[in-house]
C-alpha cells in the first residue's frame, strides 16, 4: 500500500522503533497526495549525455515498517533528464544519492533546494530486519562503495 500525504504526516515525530519516518528538513510545499518531492542539496549543472551525482537536500529516515521508491518527477523528464536511484529499504538513514543523466539537447541547471524526485513510501508486511549496508547513514554524496 501507498502512504498518503496524512499517513506521512502523522507519522513524524516518532522514533523508527515507533514506526516514524524523518524528512529532514520538511518542506510543506513538497509534500504530495501520495508522495514527497525531494529537494536538491546544491545547485549543479548537468551536461548533455553525462551522468551527475546529487544528495538530497533532506535527511531520510525510514522505520522497519516502510520502505520507499524515487521516480524521477514529470518536469525533469520532459526536459531529457533520468533520474535513478531506485529503492530504498526499511531502515535506511541518511541523505540519498542520486544519480541524474542527462539525455536532452541542452545542459541543465538544478538549483540547490529545488525539488527534484518523487519519493514515494510503501508499507511492508511482516517487518523484519531494517538496513544495515555500506549506505547507512550516508551524508551528502556517496560514490560507489
Amino acid at each position: 500500500m501507498v502512504l498518503s500525504s496524512q499517513s506521512i504526516r502523522s507519522r513524524f515525530g516518532r522514533t523508527q522503533e515507533e514506526g516514524g519516518i524523518v524528512l529532514e528538513p520538511y518542506s510543506a510545499e513538497s509534500q504530495q497526495p501520495a508522495s514527497y518531492d525531494l529537494r536538491a542539496s546544491e545547485l549543479v549543472v548537468i551536461k548533455r549525455q553525462v551522468m551527475t551525482l546529487l544528495a538530497s537536500k533532506e535527511w531520510v529516515e525510514l522505520p522497519l515498517d516502510i520502505a520507499a521508491t524515487l521516480r524521477c518527477r514529470s518536469s525533469f523528464a520532459r526536459r531529457g533528464i533520468f533520474i535513478s536511484g531506485g529503492f530504498v529499504d526499511p531502515g535506511f538513514r541518511g541523505h540519498l544519492t542520486l544519480c541524474m543523466t542527462n539525455v536532452g539537447a541542452e545542459d541543465l541547471t538544478v538549483q540547490e533546494g529545488e525539488r527534484i524526485i518523487q519519493i514515494v513510501f510503501h508499507e511492508v508486511d511482516d517487518a523484519g530486519d531494517g538496513y544495515s549496508g555500506r549506505y547507512q547513514d550516508s551524508f551528502g554524496v556517496v560514490t560507489a562503495r
